[in-house]
């Protein structure tokens, strides 16, 4: 089950814009086929989706999807640098249970 890290460094005072574009998009994620976790955290530069999928299947599906498309475009203007996708497999260590997101 693929787990994906993506940071959106943002321009000097556009934090709020990107925040707002997932805010709108993200029902329509969650809505997509074999969306386990899409998550957005912000920090002071960045905002930052963790999202899990049940396959690759629907990671492929998703990310040429309109939410992702319509995401996209709303925040372009706002980057500070490309987006920075890691597609990563859950490696277990440490205490079961503590060990992965609670959905791989």
């Amino acid at each position: 089950m693929p787990v994906v890290v993506a940071t959106v460094k943002t321009k000097p005072g556009r934090r709020a814009d990107v925040l707002a574009a997932f805010r709108r998009h993200a029902p329509a994620v969650h809505a997509e086929p074999g969306c386990l976790l899409y998550a957005v955290h912000s920090g002071e530069d960045r905002v930052t989706v963790i999202e899990n999928r049940a396959d690759q299947a629907s990671l492929d599906a998703h990310s040429t999807g309109p939410a992702l498309e319509a995401i996209g475009a709303e925040i372009a203007e706002a980057l500070a640098a490309p987006v920075d996708v890691a597609v990563l497999q859950p490696a277990p260590a440490g205490e079961p249970g503590k060990d992965r997101l609670p959905q791989t």
